[in-house]
């Protein structure tokens, strides 16, 4: 058993394992047949790839296993952040697929409304949330601003309070691998 913590680090170490034992297939794949196998006392340049094409698989399925395992803990584990509960699966495809867009998007919204009121105010105009008892040229605001400020803060919140229970998380849950 090692922590996600653990498993993670350790496919970083495999990359980088992958990376070396490639490279060395690459350098002894093909020699012309004049020339002496360099490797004709460890059994021969065929007998090594083979060896390490072998070792690059095992290396790949340990990668698969590690986070297969990871994937399966992910799904079954709950984390409340903010006052939201939900699989650490489900909060890691909103990180990764969704709060950036969203935040975004409501920073968009803010720099708008702030071009609405630099605008409105260069023309002597007013900026309201309301249709009624507008004149010419005021600009409507058809969001609350305190209500957006909020939800800004709250995105922010929120993927703070995710990413520190999210490592401890790891930190201290193991898996089977």
């Amino acid at each position: 058993m090692i922590t996600i913590t653990e498993g993670l680090a350790e496919i970083k170490t495999i990359q980088a394992r992958l990376d070396k034992r490639q490279e060395a297939v690459l350098r002894f794949l093909a020699r012309d047949a004049r020339l002496r196998d360099p490797l004709e006392s460890e059994g021969g340049s065929i007998e090594f790839v083979r060896r390490e094409r072998q070792a690059i698989g095992d290396l790949e399925e340990r990668i698969v296993n590690i986070r297969t395992a990871i994937q399966a803990v992910n799904l079954a584990t709950q984390l409340s952040v903010n006052n939201r509960t939900a699989t650490v699966s489900e909060w890691l495809n909103w990180r990764r697929d969704v709060s950036g867009r969203h935040g975004n998007f409501l920073n968009t919204m803010n720099q708008t409304i702030a071009q609405a009121r630099q605008k409105a105010a260069q023309q002597g105009a007013r900026l309201t949330d309301q249709d009624a008892n507008t004149k010419p040229g005021d600009f409507i605001i058809a969001v609350s601003e305190r209500e957006l400020a909020e939800a800004i803060e709250e995105q922010e919140i929120v993927l703070g309070e995710l990413d520190g229970k999210l490592s401890l998380l790891n930190a201290t849950t193991t898996i089977n691998v």
